[in-house]
């Protein structure tokens, strides 16, 4: 069921036009979550650096972050969404399925756990869901609206029980966005345990009331509307509850974190 709307405030400040007025938007213009340009140690310096900053801005200026974001009318969708990222992983599991229309696809649940599960589209399409139409905001400054139908991450997440010892959520994906011999070119995402229970995150299966086209990530991706669309990872095959990140592939969270991008990217 569609949560009741609520219209977007007029803030003051956005969390892009804080870190342009601090000069970090012109450090950070060379690295695009939409494409791989080149990254120069200086400018994965500037952002290091930025990162403590960021977190303290975000806490200082923004809604708490439980707060929901802002949901529109039908009539607001955007005619034509444009989609970030990958859009055709080639991996050989995935292009199978693919061709299969995710006929045998199936959603890993695994890491600290009490119930490992394994759920087909039909499972996740059987527990409890939410609709909504929120507005994607990309880090290169573009956005559009979409609505998105998808199963509650926390119901998942109570289903499968979590250990006391969890505290994030980490998303495993079919695209490889780069290829490096240690196999870290390969998307993977990770939110903590306030994000991951917000009424708002959603492991989405519909785009615009049809199924979630390939090119926005099917057969399933992460909705978490209160964050930049990088971190919204799609092609989703496996999801850990984990204590820590530092020893997944480069140990910043995240294949843009790992890449200089923050961790947590509030708007």
């Amino acid at each position: 069921m569609m949560s009741e709307l609520v219209r977007p405030p007029r803030a003051r400040f956005t969390r892009r036009k804080l870190l342009l007025g601090l000069g970090l938007g012109a450090a950070a213009a060379p690295l695009s979550a939409c494409s791989l340009d080149s990254r120069s140690p200086e400018v994965m310096s500037i952002l290091d650096k930025a990162e403590e900053l960021n977190k303290a801005v975000q806490r200082a200026l923004l809604a708490p972050r439980t707060a929901l974001a802002p949901e529109y009318p039908q009539s607001a969708i955007s005619s034509y969404f444009k989609p970030n990222g990958s859009v055709d992983p080639d991996e050989p599991a995935y292009v199978a399925q693919r061709q299969s229309g995710f006929a045998d696809w199936k959603l890993e649940v695994a890491g600290l756990v009490e119930r490992p599960m394994k759920l087909t589209l039909a499972d996740l399409r059987a527990m409890p869901s939410r609709s909504q139409i929120t507005r994607h905001d990309c880090v290169e400054g573009w956005s559009c609206i979409g609505q998105w139908k998808g199963a509650s991450l926390s119901a998942l997440l109570d289903a499968a029980g979590l250990k006391p010892q969890a505290r994030y959520i980490a998303f495993f994906c079919a695209d490889t966005l780069e290829q490096t011999l240690d196999n870290t070119g390969r998307y993977y995402e990770t939110i903590d345990l306030i994000d991951a229970y917000h009424p708002q995150t959603i492991l989405a299966y519909e785009m615009n009331f049809a199924p979630l086209p390939v090119e926005h990530g099917a057969p399933l991706r992460l909705r978490l509307e209160r964050q930049l669309g990088y971190k919204m990872a799609k092609y989703v095959m496996r999801i850990e509850a984990i204590d820590g990140f530092a020893t997944i592939a480069r140990g910043r969270g995240g294949f843009w974190e790992d890449r200089g991008y923050e961790w947590y990217a509030g708007i």
